[in-house]
């Protein structure tokens, strides 16, 4: 009879120990795990503007918010990127069962060891002091014509070409998004521009 609850006792040990790891192990690695709700996540997609023709990285993939919606809605191709060993086994099995084997690669590493050139689209859901580190690689590899879309954090000193407060969603596009470009308010606001003394009206 007491084996029962002892064996009950050491299972739901065990998964709070599994659970405690997958939320926090991250932590270890250098990035905490927040997933990116729903409603944000196809807010950035939507705002990237992503067609077949694109690379998407998505710095930070987790469990895939971003990476399989873009594959398939968008039909992008797409690089998850993510440190954190139990999600990266996470994310290919998601790819192998289901998932758009043929457009999505997953990389398992540090997403400041990457080269961005290859991207047309880069997301992100980073901390600030990991954007503070992330900018100048970006600066120094994106293509033109590149975006970058961040959930929550700016990306420090770059231009906002529009951003989405409802969802919390920045969107860049570079090179207009370098530093010392004006400022873009956020979305359904209109920025009007100057006029000068002979257009103003009595």
């Amino acid at each position: 009879m007491l084996a029962e609850p002892l064996v009950i006792s050491i299972v739901l040990l065990a998964v709070a120990v599994a659970l405690g790891y997958f939320v926090f192990a991250s932590f270890w690695f250098g990035a905490g795990y927040q997933p990116t709700p729903r409603r944000s996540a196809l807010t950035m997609l939507r705002l990237a503007e992503l067609s077949p023709k694109d690379t998407l990285y998505d710095l930070g993939a987790g469990t895939g918010a971003l990476v399989f919606r873009a594959a398939r809605i968008y039909r992008a191709r797409v690089v998850g990127v993510e440190v954190e060993p139990i999600r990266v086994l996470a994310l290919k099995l998601r790819r192998r069962f289901g998932g758009p084997t043929d457009r999505v690669t997953i990389r398992w590493g540090n997403l400041f060891d990457l080269d961005f050139t290859e991207a047309t689209v880069v997301a992100t859901f980073l901390w600030p002091a990991a954007m503070e580190r992330l900018r100048p690689k970006l600066e120094a590899q994106l293509r033109e014509g590149a975006r970058v879309v961040s959930h929550c954090h700016p990306v420090p000193g770059w231009t906002v070409a529009t951003r989405d407060r409802a969802t919390d969603v920045y969107l860049y596009r570079w090179p207009e998004a370098a530093p010392g470009r004006r400022s873009v308010p956020s979305l359904g606001v209109v920025e009007e521009p100057e006029r000068s003394p002979h257009d103003q009206h009595p």
